[in-house]
């Protein structure tokens, strides 16, 4: 659960109760492909021990889980089937089809293969803080975040959700972090990336490394600009930052140990939402401290 995360603000209302959110949720529930349907997204329990809910309140926050099925067809499987179809036609016509002969030969290749086409699925976490009005996505490509979002604002017309923002860029934490001039909570960890100002734009990259040695600091120094860093936060979680506050590879110290609820799914699920979202909870008042608050405030 939440290997990586994207912010949103929240403007607007938000479901009261977990029931109030379930049914707005219902809304764009998940409807497997049909046989012509490329792609279908939309909502799914939670968990399979938390009943038809497609939502859970625990500790002032929301989990909900988007679920995305698509039919997997390849181009050149669609060429091969097209090009089949074309060599038909100029044997019946004795002359090559014209363009929008060969766009409707296409187009009936596509519809003949789609429904034998394989299905696959994905799953993405997302979770709102109630108190922080804040949605987190766990998506690490942009576009499962704004399939989440279109699903989301499709369950309630009546919020406006923007990506979070401060007051001072991201990429002054990274420095900070880096050169060690952030608060104690955030330290350096061993993984960053780095991007040449110039002309050249070429891209440097550290991993498993130790980042406080000299020669890797001086490439800041000389004007680099920092684009990714790990960093450890509070000794209790590590991710990657990168300058635009997306964070990837996000993972909590201890959190994969055996507890004492691990016969007990639902409850191992909601222990690690209670320590995920209190962790990010506090990484967002701290941020708040760093970068000088949100816009929105």
């Amino acid at each position: 659960m939440f290997r990586n995360v994207r912010f949103y603000s929240l403007d607007g209302e938000w479901p009261e109760s977990e029931e109030a959110l379930s049914e707005n949720l219902e809304k764009a529930g998940f409807k497997p492909c049909g046989p012509f349907t490329e792609r279908s997204s939309g909502w799914i329990p939670v968990d399979a021990d938390s009943g038809d809910s497609l939502a859970r309140r625990v500790n002032g926050a929301d989990l909900f889980r988007l679920r995305s099925q698509s039919r997997v067809l390849p181009h050149a499987a669609i060429n091969e089937e097209l090009e089949a179809r074309i060599e038909e036609y100029r044997e019946r016509m004795q002359e090559p089809p014209p363009p929008r002969e060969k766009r409707r030969l296409k187009a009936e290749a596509r519809d003949e293969l789609l429904p034998k086409a394989m299905l696959k699925s994905d799953r993405i976490w997302g979770y709102f803080d109630i108190k922080e009005k804040v949605v987190g996505i766990d998506a690490a490509l942009e576009s499962g975040a704004e399939r989440f979002l279109r699903r989301l604002q499709a369950s309630n017309d009546r919020m406006n959700l923007q990506p979070l923002q401060y007051q001072k860029p991201f990429d002054e934490l990274l420095t900070k972090v880096f050169l060690g001039g952030a608060p104690g909570q955030f330290s350096v960890g061993r993984e960053c990336r780095m991007r040449d100002s110039g002309d050249t734009a070429s891209v440097v990259r550290w991993t498993n490394f130790d980042l406080s040695d000299r020669s890797i600091r001086d490439h800041v120094a000389h004007g680099m600009h920092l684009t990714h860093l790990e960093i450890v936060y509070d000794n209790v979680m590590s991710f990657v930052l990168n300058e635009n506050g997306v964070i990837t590879k996000l993972k909590f110290i201890g959190m994969d140990d055996d507890g004492e609820d691990h016969n007990d799914p639902l409850a191992r699920l909601d222990a690690e939402f209670v320590v995920i979202t209190g962790t990010l909870r506090r990484l967002l008042g701290d941020l708040k401290k760093v970068l000088g608050g949100s816009p929105r405030q």
